[in-house]
């Protein structure tokens, strides 16, 4: 470890203390030095590949990638807003973190990129996975222990294209979040709105955002309980599962998608998705029409394991031609 990076320990006021006038705190500093922090990782490690699921489209205002291989993500941790910057040097990971949230996001950046993952638990069954595993020795599972960060923009993809839910995060966190410490001006980075913020956003501009009541009501209902589901980041699995499905609207599908992100969850299997049963089922089984049912038979050898299967699945390639059209969007705006 190297450069300014500490853990902080609060500290609490004496009982002789007098309270102090509350006053509005002052913005994090943008232009300040970082804290710095390098770690090797134990094995091969393509950033790329770890973090690319915390990227919500081309223009996500929280993360970029930029021409020299850096990597940047602003994110709400719970010490604040934070921005974090990544960049592979040689066999090692160099960090840089800005705001509130800066020794919160660096004390956490082995488990970001995997250090808690374990892909020596995946034993491959079939021959393209086996394949897919040997050609992209650095995949691992990303845990950013953040629930509501992958919560909240999963919501906003149910049942609609993915163009659709990113240009939707894309107008909210643009407008209702921040600008993200340090130097991300010309990145455009921004920070999601706090639990409050989303509970604030008005009903039309869910609407200019294109986001009908269903959706904007699930997410109005997981932000009033936010400190319980960002719990569910520190439990196993079924427990998680079981915490967040407690809030109408979100079922199996959402739950899943957010806690492959948030716990690391490498069984964390994708039911109910329009695409995955029938990719899974033609990399396994040449039949492109496998359903949810077939997909988790297909699967069963890789219990435990379900998610990286899938994982490895996509990156192999091997996906069926599309036979249709792409789904038209939708728009409620003009409504």
């Amino acid at each position: 470890m190297a450069g300014r990076f500490a853990p902080r320990t609060p500290r609490a006021a004496l009982p002789h203390q007098a309270a102090a006038p509350a006053r509005r705190a002052a913005p994090p500093a943008h232009d300040g030095p970082p804290l710095t922090r390098e770690w090797t990782p134990p094995g091969p490690l393509d950033l790329r590949l770890v973090l690319g699921p915390l990227r919500r489209g081309p223009a996500d205002p929280t993360f970029r990638m930029v021409a020299d291989g850096t990597f940047w993500r602003a994110t709400r941790t719970p010490d604040g807003p934070g921005t974090l910057r990544l960049a592979a040097r040689g066999d090692r990971i160099g960090a840089a973190a800005w705001g509130p949230g800066a020794d919160w996001l660096l004390a956490g950046l082995p488990a970001l990129l995997g250090a808690d993952d374990d892909p020596d638990a995946f034993v491959p069954r079939h021959r393209l996975l086996a394949l897919t595993r040997h050609r992209r020795p650095g995949l691992r599972l990303l845990r950013t222990g953040l629930v509501m960060e992958s919560l909240i923009p999963s919501i906003l993809e149910q049942k609609v294209t993915t163009d659709e839910a990113y240009r939707a995060w894309r107008h909210l966190v643009r407008r209702f979040g921040t600008p993200a410490p340090g130097p991300t001006a010309e990145l455009g980075l921004h920070v999601m709105p706090d639990p409050r913020g989303w509970a604030m956003i008005p009903s039309w501009e869910w609407h200019r955002a294109n986001v009908d009541a269903k959706r904007s009501s699930t997410i109005l209902r997981a932000v009033r309980v936010a400190r319980r589901l960002e719990e569910a980041a520190a439990m196993d699995l079924p427990e998680a599962l079981t915490r967040l499905e407690l809030i109408p609207g979100i079922g199996p599908w959402t739950s899943a998608e957010t806690l492959q992100r948030s716990n690391g969850a490498a069984d964390a299997v994708t039911v109910g998705d329009l695409h995955l049963p029938g990719i899974v089922g033609h990399a396994l089984a040449d039949n492109r029409d496998a359903d949810d049912e077939e997909m988790l038979s297909l699967l069963t050898p890789y219990e435990g394991q379900r998610h990286r299967a899938a994982r490895l699945i996509l990156l192999s390639g091997h996906t069926p031609k599309r036979r249709a059209p792409r789904m038209t969007p939708g728009n409620i705006v003009n409504l």
